[in-house]
């Protein structure tokens, strides 16, 4: 019994030593003095010229424009890795939206037996200095944004993002590969991420113009 009152009566103080000294750190931690941060307006023209240079579109913007017409688009896909191959064949109306500052793809075809239509913008985002995607379609009620940038000597756009897994109701990396092969070809590739934790590509689109 003596020792059982001993270790109580340590247990006590190490208890009230410990909340003295986190009411210590809390006071010490609140009166540290905090650095305001202050910004300087800039004048009318600097603003007028960064939102114009916002707004006016660019060499990005001509770049996509070329993928303006029409284009049959010939979908592989993986529901997970090591399954076997899926195909399906859709086609796409690409145009310039918006004065020319994104680019509207609709993608339509048949998925499991059912009509699928699918909307994707484009765009170059001049202050982000950034593309950026999104995608809809009418078999989820998810929004999917990338966003990434375009290697010029492999002629690739190279995207990721993040969507939420509608099983585990968890957010996961999604990526995507845009390859421009020559004026009338471009092949997409999508990567998605396993249960297992592991990339795995799950759609491979090869798009070719009308």
């Amino acid at each position: 019994m003596k020792y059982k009152t001993l270790t109580v009566a340590l247990a006590l103080l190490c208890f009230v030593s410990c909340k003295k000294e986190a009411a210590k750190t809390e006071t010490e931690t609140t009166t540290e003095p905090t650095e305001e941060v202050t910004m300087t307006m800039p004048d009318s023209a600097t603003i007028a010229k960064a939102w114009q240079d916002y707004a006016t579109p660019g060499e990005q913007h001509a770049l996509m424009a070329k993928d303006n017409g029409s284009w049959t688009e010939d979908m592989t896909y993986w529901e997970h890795a090591g399954a076997e191959p899926s195909k399906m064949t859709m086609t796409a109306e690409s145009k310039m939206i918006m004065g020319g500052k994104f680019q509207e793809m609709t993608h339509k075809g048949e998925l499991y037996g059912m009509p699928f239509e699918g909307i994707s913008t484009f765009g170059y985002n001049n202050a982000e200095e950034k593309y950026i995607s999104t995608w809809i379609d009418n078999m989820s009620t998810g929004i999917t944004v990338l966003k990434g940038t375009y290697d010029a000597p492999t002629k690739t756009y190279k995207m990721i993002g993040e969507v939420i897994d509608p099983i585990t109701k968890k957010p996961k990396t999604s990526r995507e590969t845009i390859t421009i092969i020559d004026d009338n070809t471009q092949k997409l590739e999508m990567f998605d991420v396993g249960f297992d934790g592991k990339e795995f590509k799950n759609m491979e689109i090869i798009m070719k113009r009308k």
